[in-house]
């Protein structure tokens, strides 16, 4: 499985995270087209052919020439076998196509192996100049692992960052009002708009089994670039919805028809290295809305499931809580993250209303904010719900047995007759309460006021070295969840059980 993965990965991360600079010097192109322009050739249109094999899902082009200190411009387009795929002119230098989206300039779709040309526009030459052209050529050949639309990561160094990771638009069900009061589909624009206003770091547009929506992303991302687009879809069945963040590449969601099971959406998605999480899984499924619960025909193996979202909007405590869902996977041994998500149909809100973005939040520790990071932090539970949906709420636990110390989502061995202790550094809480579950049981001995705006907290746990779960929540003093953070396990040799 890593030997067939890892092609694609590295070569895929290169493209995304990369600048084009350290593309072209780190990853060796599949192709270089090198010419000369004349100025004999002025107002003219060269073209620079190149085949594509078959099997490519994404072709990225780098365009560098000289001659521009002479007032040299050449413009760049291009065409594949059978049509038109796009002009930039001259106000791009790289540009990528793939089956489900492309830069700004060009069209996603099929890329059919045979002949393609680079169209080289040539405005500007003058007569006794000659510009040399390259340009570099990098196909991508394995389904995508995870995708970008920035160029690299919208803001450097570890933190908490901040973010919604079920949205719907226009390119599903999402619907909002027109300029003259009708309901309409809303354009991703005005999602993006309204997350960027609530300060969140990162969302997900998660519409429902299409990929339509990639293309306007990869459009909004240079202008929203603080905000960081995490590609995703929510798979739909009629035996439940799970999330795929990650890949931009089509999955066929027609379980019971063509895919003959769920489990073989988690298998796929583990073999894209993507996350495909389980939505809203206590919701009432049938006529209303069918496939809302979670009821495969056939139980999927756990060690397969990375996270559940344990909080939906509008559904964040109660019997249709996912809550109780996630416990019992933690309570047979699996290590699975509880992620949350608002699941907005209609942003912005109507007047007089606050928008569902971002309520609640999901908070995740992560490198940098970049789609890998974001995704790693998932993966490794270093993650925490905001179902207040603040801006500036954050709890950060850690444990300590000896030498070996872990933070939420981490694995720490204590040793029998050892003492765990525990740190916690909680901010924006005052008036409420710091708890833990051990096993899904209150620990009253841990059970902390919390009385300041930006406190520290030192507690401690004796280890009877067998294998817990040890969660933290922030309540209020009428016990509704407010923070609801991942465990730290105890004792726990194994990834996922």
């Amino acid at each position: 499985m890593i030997k067939k993965i890892l092609p694609g990965l590295l070569s895929l991360l290169c493209l995304t995270f990369f600048s084009l600079e350290a593309l072209s010097a780190q990853v060796k192109p599949d192709i270089t087209l090198k010419g000369v322009i004349t100025g004999s050739e002025n107002n003219s249109y060269v073209e620079a052919p190149f085949t594509v094999p078959d099997g490519i899902v994404s072709i990225t082009v780098t365009f560098h020439y000289t001659g521009k200190e002479q007032h040299t411009a050449l413009d760049l387009g291009l065409f594949d076998p059978e049509r038109f795929r796009g002009w930039s002119g001259g106000n791009k230098d790289h540009f990528t196509v793939s089956t489900t989206s492309a830069t700004p300039s060009y069209l996603p779709g099929p890329l059919p192996a045979g002949q393609w040309k680079l169209i080289i526009g040539v405005p500007n030459i003058r007569e006794t100049v000659t510009s040399n052209y390259e340009a570099n050529i990098f196909f991508t050949r394995e389904k995508s692992t995870p995708t970008s639309f920035a160029d690299a990561p919208l803001r450097d160094g570890p933190a908490w960052y901040r973010g919604d990771l079920h949205i719907h638009t226009a390119h599903s069900d999402g619907s909002c009002q027109s300029q003259s009061g009708k309901k309409v589909p809303c354009p991703v624009f005005l999602t993006a708009e309204t997350a960027s206003a609530r300060g969140l770091d990162f969302i997900a547009v998660t519409d429902h089994n299409t990929d339509s929506h990639y293309d306007a992303l990869r459009e909004l991302q240079p202008y929203f670039d603080k905000l960081l687009f995490i590609p995703g879809r929510e798979i739909t069945t009629f035996w439940g919805h799970a999330n795929l963040f990650g890949p931009t590449d089509f999955v066929d969601f027609r379980v019971g028809t063509t895919v003959p099971s769920a489990q073989m959406l988690f298998e796929e998605a583990a073999r894209m290295h993507a996350i495909l999480s389980i939505n809203h899984p206590n919701a009432p499924t049938g006529q209303v809305c069918m496939g809302c619960g979670w009821t495969p025909k056939e139980a999927v193996d756990p060690h397969l499931i990375q996270s559940i979202e344990a909080v939906n909007g509008g559904a964040e405590e109660g019997q249709y809580s996912g809550i109780s869902f996630w416990e019992k996977y933690l309570n047979q041994g699996y290590r699975i993250t509880a992620i949350g998500g608002s699941d907005n149909h209609n942003a912005p809100a109507p007047a007089g209303s606050r928008s569902a973005i971002g309520s609640p939040t999901t908070v995740i520790y992560a490198d940098n904010l970049s789609v890998p990071a974001i995704l790693d932090g998932i993966r490794k539970g270093h993650v925490f719900i905001d179902l207040s949906a603040t801006r500036d709420r954050r709890f950060e636990i850690a444990a300590e047995d000896g030498n070996q110390k872990g933070i939420m989502g981490d694995a720490l061995p204590a040793p029998a007759g050892s003492t765990v202790q525990i740190s916690a550094h909680v901010v924006a809480c005052s008036g409420n309460k710091l708890r833990f579950l051990l096993d899904g049981q209150p620990v009253a001995s841990l059970d902390s006021n919390i009385s300041q705006a930006d406190q520290g907290i030192s507690l401690t746990l004796p280890s009877d070295g067998k294998k817990h779960w040890l969660r933290p929540d922030v309540v209020s003093p009428e016990g509704k969840l407010i923070l609801l953070g991942n465990p730290i396990y105890l004792n726990y040799t194994e990834d996922k059980k």
